[in-house]
């Protein structure tokens, strides 16, 4: 069968890999063609488009470069038609996929999934009458998800989570770390984001947060899409290494971490890495108003979502500040009852996501799905 997957950041083409892969596996005569990354290409896609060349946020630069992503939206839905696929798959990204997956379903009948579905949870809540319209199947990976989506009176697929399988994989094959072997210094893994502006906003305030602090090595795990003159750039006379396409490799060595909110957060979650996470925006101060009143939810990390309490602390917008990193992450820094804390709250945050095998089950139950419409 045909699948067209598309993908718009880093962590849904590691995601939307895995899942292709264990499709492939229950159809030999799968065939992928994808806007997406790397990680896709090698799982066997046909790659139409590089997400890093649409991956904007933020009002101002959607609004700079909007005949970009017109363009890549066009060539998008045209390359579909041409194509048609048994069924388009979304994986996250939803200020574009949800434009797309309207003109799919109205103007081409195929199928339309969401594969981790839109954050609606979060703000832009109205966003369900199009998921109604124009979704056939949601699959979630976030298990707090199904009460919120059943209360909409839209039934989703809870699989499990990906990110589960994609580190248990990394451990099993690594089963010790290999970077910064014989060091004998703490290492501080940065995780700044993967776009451009979230990292000119956090790197800077991160980096000099960590500045002067004794016997440690402070490595930036570096987003693949994103060229070394950014980052040097951006570091300037920092000490810090810079670690490109490793970034599990960083965390398995890390003792604690500065990381931006995000499928980050989680991943050094599952390393068994305590964290501050951290997220600056501009105009922080009206951002941080915005957030309070417009944000439906109390966090915004992946941990403390699926916690349902703080495990982490989060700094966002304006409480973004060296003062209150300081106060937040020293005391990660040796054995104590705040990093204690954060590393018993992992351990129930692991038992709330269920078990690996998140792509087996979401393959699985799309197989079904597909060869139940055939039979139709």
């Amino acid at each position: 069968m045909k699948y067209y997957i598309v993908a718009g950041e880093a962590s849904g083409d590691l995601h939307a890999s895995s899942l292709m892969s264990s499709i492939g596996k229950r159809d030999t005569e799968a065939s992928f063609r994808c806007f997406g990354g790397d990680l896709m290409k090698v799982a066997g896609g046909t790659l139409v488009k590089h997400y890093r060349e649409l991956a904007y946020m933020g009002v101002w630069p959607v609004i700079t470069h909007l005949g970009i992503i017109i363009r890549g939206a066009r060539l998008c839905f045209r390359d579909i038609s041409e194509w048609n696929p048994d069924v388009v798959i979304l994986v996250d990204y939803p200020g574009f996929n949800l434009s797309l997956a309207r003109k799919v379903h109205s103007k081409l009948h195929i199928p339309v999934w969401y594969y981790i579905s839109p954050k609606i949870w979060a703000w832009k809540s109205y966003r369900i009458r199009n998921i109604r319209r124009d979704v056939d199947e949601l699959f979630s990976i976030l298990p707090f998800e199904v009460d919120y989506y059943e209360k909409l009176g839209y039934p989703v697929r809870y699989v499990g989570n990906p990110t589960v399988d994609e580190v248990n994989t990394y451990l099993e094959l690594h089963k010790e770390p290999l970077l910064f072997k014989g060091e004998s210094r703490r290492i501080i893994a940065l995780l700044a984001g993967s776009r451009r502006q979230e990292i000119s906003r956090n790197l800077p305030v991160m980096l000099k947060a960590v500045e002067g602090l004794e016997n440690i090595r402070v490595v930036l795990a570096c987003a693949p899409s994103i060229p070394a003159s950014f980052y040097e750039e951006t570091i300037g006379e920092y000490d810090v290494e810079c670690v490109y396409g490793d970034t599990y490799g960083v965390l398995q060595s890390a003792y604690a971490a500065l990381v931006t909110s995000g499928t980050a957060t989680l991943e050094t979650a599952l390393f068994g890495v305590p964290q501050v996470v951290c997220y600056g925006m501009p105009a922080k101060r009206i951002a941080g108003l915005i957030r309070r009143v417009f944000l439906k939810t109390e966090f915004v990390s992946l941990v403390n979502l699926i916690s349902g309490y703080e495990v982490v602390p989060e700094l966002i917008a304006d409480s973004f500040t060296l003062k209150n990193i300081a106060e937040k992450f020293r005391p990660l820094l040796s054995d104590t009852a705040e990093r204690r804390a954060q590393l018993e709250g992992y351990s129930r945050m692991r038992e709330l996501l269920g078990p690996a095998g998140a792509p087996e089950r979401a393959s699985a139950q799309m197989m079904g799905l597909l060869k139940s419409a055939h039979c139709d």
